[in-house]
């Protein structure tokens, strides 16, 4: 793993180094737009609305608009922020661990102690086991900033990012209102069928089956040699020119020309011939690669 970020859990006049590592990560088959006629890759550029020109990701800045003014905020703007220029992961109270609505919970991160003696994280590790409390800390990650629960998870402490208060909805449903009654029957047997499906729970035991499905169904493909040649496609081409994406514009005008002058050749070639000859298809097949494993 590679740390996304490093700073200081601080409580107090007590200071952690830490670096901080994404705990999650994506193994959802990569999948990405193509034209269903010949496979072509759909790519998509910044252009800008008043000259319509490509701008580079290096030249963009953000912007506020209230509806009637624009207020552009440059990078520079954005990092004289005091809160984005802190390193430090601040402990703002400790909290009883039950009291944390897990409706509130989002990113997770693992964090590692970046100090040549790793006292002060073991006791902070130590002191939220004995007391059952996670530490609800404030810091700044990637131009936000970020309330989050500090606890623990096996010898290694867990920085989870909450969402602020006004970001989880009310749920105000009138069907609830209703008055329901629930009979001690209804109950009993209710109870009875959950105490059948009663078990540990064991994630490792869950797989995601429509992934599992996906790769499958790509295998299978593969097999049957039903796939293109990806060096042969627009997008591949344009990576291979010096990565600049091609606009969809300029692709259909170089495949015109391109097919013309296929045609041009043939139609020279074929000046000798009185017979008529039979016009065949442009598109040509790919051949069947090997099956390899999607990933």
């Amino acid at each position: 793993m590679r740390a996304i970020w490093k700073g200081a859990l601080t409580f107090g006049l007590v200071n952690v180094p830490v670096k901080v590592y994404s705990a999650t990560e994506d193994h959802d088959v990569p999948l990405h737009q193509v034209h269903n006629a010949d496979g072509g890759r759909i790519r998509y550029q910044r252009i800008c609305e008043i000259d319509g020109e490509v701008v580079p990701y290096a030249d963009i800045d953000k912007a506020y608009d209230d509806g009637d003014r624009t207020v552009v905020l440059t990078k520079d703007d954005l990092a004289s922020l005091p809160s984005e220029r802190s390193r430090e992961i601040d402990v703002v109270e400790f909290v009883p661990s039950e009291q944390i609505d897990l409706l509130t919970l989002d990113k997770a991160y693992y964090l590692e102690p970046d100090s040549s003696s790793p006292k002060s994280y073991v006791l902070l590790r130590r002191t939220l086991e004995q007391t059952d409390r996670t530490a609800v800390v404030r810091f700044s990650l990637r131009q936000k900033t970020r309330l989050a629960a500090l606890r623990v998870r096996g010898d290694v402490l867990v920085l989870q990012t909450l969402l602020w208060a006004d970001e989880v909805r009310e749920a105000a449903f009138p069907s609830l209102d209703e008055s329901v009654r629930i009979s001690a029957k209804e109950l009993e047997l209710s109870a009875s069928l959950v105490e059948s499906f009663s078990s540990d729970f064991d994630p490792e035991s869950f797989t995601d089956e429509y992934q599992e499905e996906l790769r499958t169904l790509i295998d299978a493909k593969l097999e049957k040699g039903d796939a293109l040649d990806t060096s042969e496609t627009f997008g591949e081409q344009a990576e291979k020119d010096g990565g600049e994406v091609i606009d969809l514009m300029e692709a259909l005008r170089a495949s015109v020309e391109r097919s013309r002058a296929a045609r041009s050749s043939k139609s020279e070639a074929g000046d000798g011939d009185d017979a008529p000859t039979k016009k065949k298809s442009s598109t040509k097949k790919a051949p069947a690669k090997k099956s390899a494993k999607a990933s």
